[in-house]
């Protein structure tokens, strides 16, 4: 048994099967297996990530200008494709819901486990809660029932698409399938009818600042834009990573996880491309950098409203309420994965009859609503987001790069192109991201220190003594230990 891990056993509770040993345990914390093929995962995929298209990137145009945010951009989209086809063989080694956990757990112990579900949590509770204040501006915006933004509507975001996540994987994921769909093909729509309004003149059109070192029309806030700038080249791609926590509901996750995993991303990559350089193009950086809905922006400017930038005001909300989905369902995987294996609560972790982790939907719900209703503040959420995702980013490839030279003849179905060189890219670019989040919004960045240091207070104090042996994460671990054992034996 791995140090530091205990079968489920002691004193029963009501949420503790208690002397019914680890089998009864197990059951009633089981996902629906098999329910999502490479298509649905594929989808799933780039649903985390599609809003990011219709909002947020375009403010580190005020951050690099384009040519900034450009490098900014390709830097961050090297470090996601180092990073996903890292991940891409660990999810093919480890299938289980714990994802980025259960990664770290077997190369870096339970601290290093720990660490990295706690910056995931992180991003996939406060990334929703930014996420519904976005759809409620939209909703206002639009004059969608005489709506205006406000916490009715929030309630209705989290108890509508949890709702349909309580119903079962396969519904919740064909349903994110079908809306992604509609925000793709909306992307596409735009980027044709914004390129008929193509000026490359445009795309250099903030004025340089001559006291930023190495200013110029392209680099209008000097070298230092480009790093200030990475937290929003991520946007284009933030939340792919979180893929392999459906890999213990997946068919045949060995094979379809890589494929997802690289399909989604090239398709983010292609989105990314088309989407900046258009809407930049179209009315020019000045004009997009701080707006809240930039691509209406490109394509109306100040005039009134067009029936394309109509139709792509009603995509942005599809794009959000896919985003919004899909990271709930993150959330409560990486939550579930956590709690099953004992470093949170072990009631988190019981299913209903339809295989959800109906606690673990339920209460992040009601802590982003909460979030959400009380602060208001959805820039600054998703900013406590990206810093919990690039120190778990950090985390994964560093797994990556220790499982390789640790244990170099560990089946591996899929191995990652470039082997550790590859993850030590990720690695080296995640931290470089990680130090920009300051750079961007420091209180954001000590609020995510503040929370992240009760939650090791909380296992450093509390749940450290009480992990499950039994959860496959921990099983997967104390494997590797034992082995270890008999080989220095």
């Amino acid at each position: 048994m791995a140090q530091g891990t205990e079968t489920p056993a002691g004193p029963p509770d009501s949420t503790s099967p208690g002397a019914t040993g680890s089998a009864a345990y197990l059951r009633r914390r089981t996902l629906r297996r098999g329910s999502a093929g490479w298509l649905l995962l594929t989808g799933l995929g780039v649903a985390y990530v599609v809003s990011g298209d219709f909002s947020g990137w375009n403010i580190g145009l005020s951050k690099g200008g384009f040519g900034g945010l450009a490098v900014a951009m390709v830097l961050m989209g090297v470090m996601y494709a180092c990073l996903v086809f890292a991940l891409a063989e660990l999810s093919a080694i480890l299938p289980t819901a714990g994802g980025g956990y259960g990664f770290a757990r077997r190369a870096l112990g339970t601290w290093g486990g720990f660490l990295t579900g706690t910056a995931i949590l992180i991003e996939y509770i406060l990334a929703p809660a930014a996420i519904s204040l976005f759809i409620g501006d939209y909703v206002e915006s639009l004059g969608l029932f005489g709506l205006t933004s406000g916490w009715p509507v929030y309630l209705a975001c989290f108890a509508i698409f949890i709702g349909i996540h309580l119903w079962g994987v396969g519904e919740a994921l064909r349903f994110s399938l079908v809306v992604t769909a509609i925000a793709v093909a909306a992307l596409l729509i735009f980027a044709v009818g914004a390129f008929t309004e193509f000026d490359a003149g445009r795309l250099n059109d903030i004025p340089a600042d001559p006291s930023a070192f190495g200013s110029n029309s392209w680099l209008p806030y000097g070298l230092l834009g480009i790093w200030a700038a990475f937290p929003f080249g991520m946007w284009f791609f933030l939340g792919v990573e979180g893929v392999p926590l459906a890999a213990e509901e997946a068919k045949d996750p060995v094979h379809s996880m890589p494929k997802a995993l690289a399909i989604s991303l090239a398709v983010l990559v292609f989105l990314a491309l088309i989407t900046f350089v258009s809407a930049t193009g179209a009315q020019g950086a000045n004009a997009i950098k701080e707006a809240g809905n930039p691509l209406v922006v490109a394509l109306q400017g100040d005039g009134e409203p067009t029936a394309l930038s109509r139709f792509v005001n009603y995509a942005g909300l599809a794009g959000l309420v896919a985003s919004f989905f899909s990271l709930i369902f993150a959330g409560s995987r990486q939550l579930f994965a956590l709690s099953r294996a004992g470093y949170l609560p072990r009631f988190l972790s019981l299913t209903n009859r339809r295989k959800s982790p109906y606690l673990g939907l339920l209460i992040p719900g009601v802590i982003g609503f909460t979030l959400a209703a009380w602060s208001g503040n959805g820039g600054r959420m998703l900013n406590v987001a990206v810093f919990g995702a690039t120190i778990s980013y950090a985390l994964m490839a560093l797994s990556h790069i220790v499982l390789r030279r640790r244990e170099p003849d560990l089946p591996r179905p899929y191995r990652t192109p470039g082997g550790a060189r590859t993850s030590g890219v990720a690695f080296v670019l995640a931290c470089s991201a990680l130090v920009a989040t300051f750079l961007v919004d420091r209180d954001a960045a000590f609020i995510a220190l503040g929370v992240y240091a009760v939650a090791l207070a909380y296992f450093a104090f509390y749940s450290r003594h009480r992990l499950v042996a039994a959860a496959p994460e921990e099983e997967f671990a104390a494997l590797a230990a034992a082995e270890a054992e008999l080989k220095r034996d």
